[in-house]
């Protein structure tokens, strides 16, 4: 019996080690194909394939800025999942029941020379001299989160602007690897407004049309965003007063009570911190232009702010 459980305890392991080693070897061989056909840096923290079940799951998949632009991401996803056929997992053209992605950010880049970080991936490039690489995704759901907008066309420092989409969308009958990557740049750009994007033009070129089954949206109304700083107050106000007066002009600093206010990028900017506790405090940012809410400014100084802490 001893003997018995000894070689079940080796079986065990020897079959771990080896979905191990599988799932490191398609990791590898997938980050090193995305990153050749898209163009960037491809990473992703995990990867595991289940044959049993049918499913692949990925966690922390990010595409990040091709060359010619500052260090950062294209997008950030924690989560993928999709459901495979099995029939069709060694063919050329592989079969997926259900994808879901979830985007929790997506970097828009804009460099000095006013070229978008989208627009300089290969995959977009060199579109009309490569050639489609097949799959058939019945069903794929996209969560996203929300971009990040830098400008470095406007000084030394980029003019950044945060917009929370936070949609759920569905689409249906995705033909290929190309069309599924310029879904995904694509669709939190729409939402955010950004123009002007070369991309916009090559998903036109693609001719299969992606259909959308639904749309679920929470979107922002207000003219603020709000948040929870995990440093002391008179820590969270200096740095505060740092990077709004490094994005625009300052016209009321009150430290005692925690105000803020400026003009940046035209709308007038206003800051309440309060303290909550020793080592947290309330920022709360609301931004106006011509009387209209601009929570994607008040967004963008809010993030400047916490990728300063």
């Amino acid at each position: 019996m001893k003997k018995f459980l000894i070689v079940i305890v080796i079986v065990v392991f020897f079959l771990l080690c080896v979905t191990i080693l599988k799932n490191l070897i398609i990791k590898s061989v997938v980050t090193k194909a995305a990153s050749e056909v898209i163009g960037a840096p491809v990473h992703m923290d995990g990867f595991s394939l289940n044959i049993s079940n049918s499913t692949i799951h990925m966690s922390g998949f990010k595409i990040y800025n091709p060359s010619g632009f500052p260090e950062g991401i294209v997008v950030s996803c924690p989560k993928i999942k999709a459901i495979y056929d099995r029939a069709t997992i060694f063919k050329q053209k592989r079969h997926f029941l259900i994808v879901e992605i979830e985007l929790k950010e997506m970097g828009v880049t804009k460099n000095k020379e006013g070229q978008l970080n989208v627009d300089s991936l290969k995959i977009v490039q060199q579109f009309k001299s490569s050639e489609l690489i097949p799959i058939q995704i019945d069903l794929l759901t996209l969560n996203i989160g929300k971009i990040v907008y830098k400008d470095y066309t406007v000084g030394t420092e980029p003019s950044v602007r945060v917009y929370d989409v936070n949609k759920q969308k569905s689409y249906k009958g995705i033909p290929s690897v190309q069309q599924l990557v310029f879904l995904v740049l694509t669709e939190p750009m729409k939402d955010a407004a950004i123009k002007g994007a070369k991309i916009y033009g090559v998903v036109l070129l693609t001719g299969a049309a992606v259909l959308p089954v639904a749309v679920v949206a929470t979107l922002i109304s207000k003219d603020s965003v709000n948040g929870i700083i995990d440093v002391s107050f008179e820590h969270a106000y200096e740095v505060s007063l740092e990077v709004v007066e490094r994005m625009g002009e300052i016209t009321k600093q009150d430290a005692p009570n925690g105000v803020i206010k400026a003009n940046i990028n035209g709308a007038m900017v206003a800051l309440q911190l309060k303290k909550k506790t020793d080592n947290e405090t309330e920022i709360k940012i609301s931004a106006r232009k011509y009387l209209f809410p601009k929570p994607d400014i008040a967004g963008g100084v809010l993030y400047q702010i916490s990728d300063k802490l």
